[in-house]
């Protein structure tokens, strides 16, 4: 399970650029859950260290599940859709996130080979398209 957190900005989104085991790729700021950890805290966890950027997250866009074949691993991606509160300037970042970037739709479209998975760019088209689920749909119990 990982959540992912879908920022725009001046009609920009927020992405990394990491090293992964296929080679370099664009992401969006992405991770798994720590233990006991919830998954609105996790999204904001993960953007801080890849990125960071202080993100607070207003909606949920989607649940979206992959197999990656390559890998023979299955996702369970929870995308979030909200906005930057703050930046820590000169924070270092997670091991393998080589720079946050921020593009354009058609940009992230022209670089789609390198994203590291189609959830990439399937979940800024939803945002797009105007989808997004209150919060009040996620419940954690501590």
């Amino acid at each position: 399970m990982t959540v992912a957190a879908v920022i725009e900005q001046a009609g920009k989104f927020l992405l990394v650029e990491e090293h992964t085991s296929d080679g370099v790729m664009f992401n969006q700021p992405a991770g798994h859950l720590d233990d006991g950890e919830s998954i609105i805290a996790a999204a904001i966890r993960e953007t801080l260290e890849e990125t960071a950027y202080h993100f607070q997250p207003a909606s949920l866009i989607g649940i979206y599940q992959w197999r990656q074949p390559v890998h023979d691993r299955t996702y369970l991606r929870f995308a979030f859709a909200g906005h930057i509160t703050g930046h820590e300037a000169g924070q270092a970042l997670d091991t393998g996130i080589i720079r946050a970037v921020w593009q354009t739709p058609d940009e992230m479209r022209a670089l789609r080979q390198r994203h590291r998975s189609p959830l990439v760019m399937d979940c800024v088209e939803d945002y797009l398209g105007g989808v997004r689920y209150p919060l009040a749909l996620l419940r954690h119990y501590a």
